[in-house]
């Protein structure tokens, strides 16, 4: 079976165009593939955020599109590196970019490996390059609350996801239903979100020393993509 072409492009400016792009990827994708799974997830999220931007519901709407942006193109850096550079797809995707046609992991699995390896991994990396480009700190007010607010959307995200997942379990109770529930059931979207904050933190108090950052950079690829793959397997 030939793998769907994945569409690049050159970095995004608005949430509009996170939108668009994202738009693209799931058209360009079949819903079986595990990227597609991730990102319809994403997508969903991503126009809620969009709309609770527009309703003002956030104290900093500047922060917190840069925030967003910035979060969706290291995404979009991934997507872009399995078409144009493979050997450098990001070491946190290389687990669900490499295994999203393997037959045998459900849906949910699919899409609870691309948020972590796009909260855990990405997200505190965007909170660092958002502060350092707005000139504010994440401890700050009012970032952390603003953040605080997505993590609804998020919660709401997640457990459509997980319901969607127990109700094909309802039609079809087997031991690989049940291996599969076992495998995603300790993974929590804010839990994950909780520790990318503290990241961030971590990032921020080493960023004057390169050498403990370098090094922060690169434990956390390598300890996302370990959990990724813990999500990933074949029950």
């Amino acid at each position: 079976m030939t793998t769907p072409q994945l569409p690049s492009g050159p970095p995004v400016t608005t949430i509009e165009e996170v939108i668009d792009r994202m738009e693209a990827i799931e058209a360009a994708l079949p819903p079986t593939d595990g990227l597609a799974c991730f990102n319809r997830m994403y997508l969903g999220v991503t126009q809620q955020v969009l709309a609770s931007v527009k309703q003002t519901m956030f104290a900093d709407p500047e922060f917190l599109v840069h925030l967003d942006v910035l979060f969706a193109n290291l995404y979009f850096d991934a997507v872009n590196a399995v078409t144009l550079d493979p050997e450098n797809i990001p070491i946190a995707w290389r687990p669900l970019m490499k295994r999203r046609t393997h037959a045998g992991i459900e849906p949910i699995q699919f899409a609870l490996a691309g948020m972590n390896a796009h909260i855990n991994h990405d997200l505190p990396i965007a909170l660092f390059s958002t502060c350092t480009n707005l000139e504010t700190e994440p401890k700050d007010d009012p970032h952390h609350r603003d953040y605080s607010k997505v993590d609804v959307l998020l919660d709401a995200a997640e457990q459509s996801v997980r319901q969607s997942f127990e109700a094909g379990i309802v039609l079809k109770i087997d031991k690989h239903a049940q291996a599969c529930t076992n495998v995603v059931a300790n993974w929590s979207m804010n839990a994950a979100r909780e520790m990318a904050w503290d990241t961030a933190l971590g990032l921020w108090e080493t960023r004057t020393m390169d050498i403990a950052h370098k090094m922060m950079l690169l434990m956390l690829g390598r300890t996302v993509a370990l959990a990724s793959r813990g999500l990933l397997v074949v029950v």
